[in-house]
Formats: structure tokens, C-alpha cells, sequence
């Protein structure tokens, strides 16, 4: 009985997860996007006195880190471009985790989990990326068969 029930939980197919994992965390960082952009110079004086992320100035790292949350939130949460979109967000989870909350580690591990596994099997089939990469092949096919009855 429980080997059924375990083997039913194997056929949850991929895509459930992988749109799961871009649904929270893409909610995660959007939302602390749009936090910063609200809140604009509070932002500024927070990465002024408190993160204080070596070699940017505060104002430009406040700017880099609200964009790159919006910004590559946005594209992981419809599936576009959604390896590219996670590197930035990897790059942020390690600046934060060095020079900011090095406490915060068993957080940042989730969300950086989460994103190593978006970057290393990509968005799923419940994506733009998968249409997109449907729709260029499909063309590829219809140009290869084209120019093979030539």
C-alpha cells in the first residue's frame, strides 16, 4: 500500500515543481523589489548603514538590487529567459549572505536551492521558455525539410 502511494507521488510530473519553485521564488524577491521602489530613501540610507556592499556606492547598489528583483522576478515567474534571470538572484543570495545577514544562512539556502535547480533544469514545460523553444523547433524542422526537398 505504501509503495503505491510512493509510487504515485513519483508521477507528479516535473513541471508541477519547477512552475511551484518560479511561483515562490520569484514572489519572494518581487515582493522585495517592489518593497525597495516604495520606500525608495529608506532604501538607500539601508544599504547605506546597514548592508554596506563593498566596492558599489549605496545609491547603485540599491538600484542594481531593486532592478534585478523585479526584473529577473518577472521573467522566472512567466518562464522567460529563466536560467539567465537566475544568476543575478544567485549572485545577490551570496552578497547578502557574506556582508549582510551571515545568520540568515538556512533562508538563503532555500532560496538559493531553489534557483540552482531553475538554472541546472530550467523553467518546465508550464513556461515561455518551453513555447519558445517548441515554436524554434518546430521552424527548424519545416526549414530542414524545406531545403531537403530542393
Amino acid at each position: 500500500m505504501m509503495s503505491r502511494a510512493f509510487d504515485r507521488l513519483g508521477r507528479v510530473p516535473l513541471s508541477l515543481h519547477q512552475v511551484l519553485f518560479r511561483l515562490a521564488v520569484a514572489g519572494v524577491f518581487l515582493h522585495a523589489g517592489l518593497t525597495k521602489i516604495a520606500s525608495w530613501e529608506p532604501t538607500v540610507a539601508l544599504f547605506r548603514e546597514e548592508y554596506r556592499v563593498p566596492v558599489l556606492p549605496p545609491g547603485l547598489a540599491a538600484t542594481l538590487t531593486a532592478t534585478f528583483e523585479v526584473g529577473c522576478s518577472a521573467l522566472i515567474l512567466v518562464g522567460l529567459g529563466t536560467r539567465i534571470a537566475t544568476l543575478p538572484l544567485l549572485g545577490m543570495i551570496a552578497t547578502i549572505q557574506l556582508f549582510a545577514y551571515t545568520h540568515a544562512w538556512p533562508e538563503h539556502l532555500v532560496w538559493a536551492s531553489i534557483l540552482l535547480f531553475l538554472l541546472t533544469r530550467g523553467a518546465g514545460s508550464i513556461s515561455l521558455d518551453h513555447v519558445i523553444t517548441k515554436a524554434l523547433t518546430a521552424r527548424a524542422r519545416s526549414v530542414g525539410a524545406q531545403a531537403c526537398t530542393r
